[in-house]
Order: C-alpha cells, then sequence, then structure tokens
C-alpha cells in the first residue's frame, strides 16, 4: 500500500513539473547586470546610416529591418502579473540594472535615445495583446523616470503583441512576454 501512494505521488509530481516549466523558468530568469546592458547598448553600431538614410522615430518603429540592426538587449525577467501591466515595487531591483546602464550611458553620450518594446505571448486576442505590450512598455517608462530619475526625453515606448515571438507557439510562453530596449539615436534624424 506505502509503495502505491509513493508511485501516485512520484506521478503526479512528474505530471505537475510540465505544467510548472515555464513558471519556474520565468521564476529563475535573471536580469543582466547594469554592465552587460550598458555594454549591449553602447556597442559599436552594426551599421552606419548616412544623414538622408536616417528616418523619424515613428518610421524607426514600423520598421523591423532598421530595430534588428540597432544595438538591443531583451529583459526577460521583469514579471507582470497575467494580464496587467502594473510593475509592483518587488521589480525595482531589476529595473535599477536598466537604470544604471541608461544613466551611465546618458552621461557619456546626452543624445542617447532608448526605445523600449513591449512584447506578449500569443494567448488572448491579437488586439488585447497590442494593447497589453503598449501599456507595459509604458508601464517601465514612467517607473524608470519617476522611480529612478531616468530623464523621459531619452525614452520611447513602443508596443508590439504578439507581432515578433521569440518562441514561435500559440501557446503561453514566458520568454515571448518581455520588454526590448533598443539604442536608436543612429537611426533617427
Amino acid at each position: 500500500m506505502l509503495s502505491r501512494r509513493t508511485f501516485a505521488a512520484a506521478l503526479i509530481a512528474v505530471l505537475a513539473v510540465p505544467a510548472l516549466g515555464p513558471t519556474l523558468a520565468a521564476a529563475q530568469a535573471t536580469t543582466p547586470s547594469a554592465a552587460t546592458i550598458e555594454r549591449q547598448l553602447d556597442a559599436a553600431p552594426r551599421v552606419k546610416l548616412r544623414p538622408n538614410q536616417r528616418v523619424t522615430i515613428r518610421e524607426f518603429k514600423r520598421r523591423p529591418d532598421l530595430r534588428r540592426q540597432a544595438r538591443s538587449i531583451d529583459i526577460q525577467s521583469i514579471n507582470f502579473a497575467f494580464g496587467s501591466a502594473a510593475i509592483s515595487s518587488s521589480q525595482y531591483g531589476k529595473i535599477e540594472n536598466i537604470a544604471d546602464a541608461l544613466e551611465r550611458i546618458l552621461r557619456r553620450d546626452p543624445r542617447a535615445r532608448v526605445l523600449i518594446e513591449g512584447h506578449t505571448d500569443a494567448v488572448g486576442s491579437f488586439q488585447s495583446n497590442q494593447v497589453l505590450s503598449e501599456q507595459r512598455a509604458a508601464s517601465l517608462k514612467r517607473t524608470l523616470v519617476r522611480e529612478f530619475g531616468v530623464p523621459g526625453y531619452a525614452l520611447e515606448t513602443v508596443g508590439y503583441g504578439e507581432e515578433f515571438l521569440l518562441v514561435q507557439t500559440q501557446d503561453e510562453n514566458w520568454r515571448n512576454r518581455r520588454v526590448t530596449l533598443r539604442r536608436f539615436d543612429d537611426f533617427i534624424r
């Protein structure tokens, strides 16, 4: 009888682990250090545009070909509650790394500009994911400005919803719920 209970408990544990996998992995995602964020966003540009090739901020947001050329880093460790854009104060330690990196970059180059891209997974409607991604990007900007003193002029936001999935799945996947920081001052007029 005891061995059946042990077997049943083990079977339940094995069946439960895949369901907890993404949640556990998301909880273990680490925020890059301020030095890593700074290094990624301050690296040499991948492409140098001539002045007549530069675009407006609005055009940059709509051009995946240009955005792929910009210096960037994905931040997958900021945890939002399901369907929420609110950032709890428990996340501030992670955001402090971003703020520290941005402050150092702006000290060296006050013209630096960073786009905060919000992304979601594919669960839910396209429209609700679009709105949620925009709200999450705006929430991060608001937190960086209000709580950490990052100048608002240096930050732009955009939401892409489920448009640019890292993991191509219609199911929930924590790696798709992220913000991307993308330096764009080399691309705009």
